[in-house]
C-alpha cells in the first residue's frame, strides 16, 4: 500500500464496521412480516430498495385502486439504497459525458428528463413530509491534476451548450467553496444534484407506499416466476403470490430473468465516515454550501457533509470478486479503508488527527454502459430495471416510472428512447470476465498516472462502446 500513510491508519481504530446512516436512527420504521400465505395481487414488486418502493408508489399514484405488493428478501434499504453516498443527481446517465458518447443524438433530452425527474423527487419529498435531510446543494467536480481541469472546462462547454447551467471555476473559487491544497480549479453545478439521507429516504418511501396500501413482506426471497393463465406466479418459500404484472427491483443480485444476469455485475464501493468537524476544522476547510463535491480522476473520490456535520468521504477503489458473488465479508476492506483515509487527509492536510467512526462497504449494480437499461419477459408480464452503476438515488425513479410505462404497455417520450428500447454489451463468461475487469481496473490506474492518456485496452473497449467515461 504505497499511497497510504500508516500514521492515517491509527484514525481508523475506532471506526464501526457498519453504514453510517443505518447507526441506530431513531426514525427507521418497525419490520414487516415475512409473507406466510398466498396471495392475489395486480402488480408485485421484487425488491424494497429505492427501484422497488418507487414502482409501488407510482403505481399507487397512478392508479389508487391497483393492488400493490412488495417483497424484499432481506430488510427495506439494506442493500445500496441504504448505504451509498446520498449524492441525488440529476445524471440518468452517470454523468454529461457518458450520456453523450453513448446517446448522443438523446443527451439534451435525457439531461431535460434527468432534470424533471430531481425535481419530481423533490416534490415527492414535500408531499409526503419525508424527514430526509434533502439538500439541493449542486455539486463541485474538482480537478486535481492539469489534465482534468482541461477536460473539465472543454466538459462544462458542451454541457452548457445542451442546456445546462455550469460554471468554470479558478483555484481561488473552487477554494472560497471548499479549501483544500490539492484542487487546480473545478466546475460547479447548482441545480444538478441534491444531498440526502439515503436511509431515510428509504424509509420515508416505505411510509408513503403504506400509506397509499401498498403492502410490504420483508425476509421473503422471491425463488421462480412462471406464468399462470393471463398472469405470473412469483414463487417464495412459505407461500405464492399470483400477479397480473410483475416488477424486478433486484439490484445486485441475480435476475429471476436468467438471461439478464450477463448483462450486469457486482462492484463494491467503499465510505468512511469522520467525527462531526468542530467549528474550528470546519472553518478551517469552509464548505458553507455543503456541496458535494467528487474530483475529475478516473478513479474518482466522492464526500459530502451529513446533517450533523461529519465527513463521509468514498469511492476510488471498484472491487469485483470473481463469479461476481455477493456477500456480506465482502462489505469490509480494511486495505481500501486505510486508502481511503490517507486519501482523506492529502485532500484535508488541514484536520490532521480527526478520527473516522464509520468505515463499510456495498455491492453496485454494474453494467457495460454504466446506466440503467430495461426489458420485459413473459409476454410483457414482467419487466425490470438494472445497472445504475452507483448512480441510481434519483435515477430509480426515472428507471420505475419507464418500468410501469412498458408494463402498462404505454407508447410515450420515455419508452421511445434510444436508451430505453437498447441493452448494453454482455460481459463475457468467466474466467474471462474476471480478468477483463482485473485489466480494465489496472488500465485505468495507470491512466490517471499518464494525465489521462488511455491504453490500447481501454481505447478499444471504446471503440466498442464499452469505456468508462463519466
Amino acid at each position: 500500500m504505497d499511497d497510504v500513510n500508516q500514521l492515517h491508519v491509527r484514525q481508523l481504530a475506532a471506526a464501526q464496521p457498519v453504514a453510517w446512516w443505518l447507526d441506530e436512527d431513531p426514525l427507521e420504521p418497525n419490520p414487516h412480516p415475512a409473507l406466510v400465505e398466498d396471495r392475489t395481487t395486480d402488480l408485485c414488486v421484487v425488491g424494497g430498495g429505492y427501484t422497488g418502493l418507487w414502482t409501488a408508489l407510482l403505481a399507487k399514484e397512478r392508479d389508487p385502486q391497483r393492488r400493490v405488493i412488495i417483497l424484499e428478501q432481506q430488510e427495506t434499504g439494506a442493500g445500496a439504497s441504504g448505504r451509498n453516498g446520498g449524492f441525488c443527481s440529476r445524471s440518468l446517465t452517470h454523468g454529461f459525458e457518458n450520456g453523450r458518447r453513448r446517446f448522443p443524438k438523446e443527451i439534451a433530452t435525457l439531461e431535460r428528463l434527468g432534470l424533471e425527474n430531481l425535481d419530481a423527487i423533490e416534490e415527492t419529498i414535500a408531499r409526503y413530509g419525508i424527514d430526509c435531510d434533502f439538500e439541493r446543494t449542486g455539486e463541485l467536480t474538482v480537478a486535481v491534476e492539469p489534465w482534468q481541469l482541461r477536460e473539465l472546462i472543454e466538459q462544462a462547454e458542451l454541457r452548457n451548450a445542451a442546456g445546462d447551467n455550469v460554471e468554470i471555476l479558478t483555484r481561488e473559487q473552487v477554494c472560497e467553496r471548499v479549501n483544500s491544497p490539492t484542487y487546480l480549479g473545478g466546475i460547479f453545478d447548482p441545480d444538478g444534484t441534491a444531498m440526502v439521507d439515503p436511509a431515510r429516504l428509504v424509509w420515508g418511501l416505505e411510509r408513503a407506499c403504506r400509506s397509499l396500501g401498498v403492502e410490504i413482506f420483508e425476509h421473503t426471497k422471491v425463488t421462480a416466476l412462471h406464468r399462470d393463465g393471463d398472469g405470473i406466479c412469483v414463487e417464495t418459500p412459505y407461500a405464492t403470490v399470483r400477479a397480473n404484472k410483475v416488477a424486478l427491483g433486484t439490484n445486485v443480485f441475480p435476475s429471476l430473468i436468467r438471461g439478464v444476469r450477463r448483462y450486469v455485475i457486482p462492484v463494491y464501493d467503499f465510505q468512511l465516515a469522520t467525527a462531526p468537524l468542530t467549528p474550528a476544522q470546519r472553518s478551517a476547510i469552509g464548505w458553507h454550501e455543503r456541496e458535494g463535491v467528487s474530483d475529475a480522476g478516473n478513479q474518482f473520490h466522492y464526500y459530502r457533509l451529513t446533517a450533523d456535520g461529519s465527513i463521509l468521504f468514498g469511492g476510488y477503489d471498484a472491487v469485483y470478486h470473481f463469479r461476481g458473488k455477493v456477500r456480506s465479508e465482502y462489505e469490509q476492506s480494511p486495505e481500501t479503508f486505510a486508502r481511503l483515509a490517507s486519501h482523506f487527509m492529502n485532500t484535508f492536510p488541514q484536520l490532521e488527527g480527526i478520527s473516522f467512526t464509520h468505515a463499510w462497504g456495498g455491492a453496485i449494480d454494474t453494467c457495460s454502459r454504466f446506466s440503467s437499461f430495461w426489458g420485459t419477459a413473459h409476454q410483457g408480464n414482467v419487466a425490470y430495471v438494472l445497472g445504475f452503476t452507483g448512480l441510481g438515488v434519483a435515477a430509480t425513479r426515472f428507471g420505475a416510472d419507464v418500468m410501469l410505462d412498458l408494463l402498462d404497455g404505454v407508447d410515450n417520450e420515455k419508452t421511445r428512447l434510444k436508451m430505453v428500447r437498447r441493452k448494453p454489451v454482455p460481459f463475457p463468461p468467466e474466467p474471462f470476465r474476471f480478468l477483463a475487469i482485473k485489466l480494465t481496473t489496472w488500465s485505468i490506474e495507470q491512466a490517471d498516472r499518464r494525465e489521462g492518456r488511455r491504453n490500447l485496452w481501454l481505447k478499444l473497449l471504446d471503440a466498442l462502446g464499452v469505456g468508462f467515461d463519466s
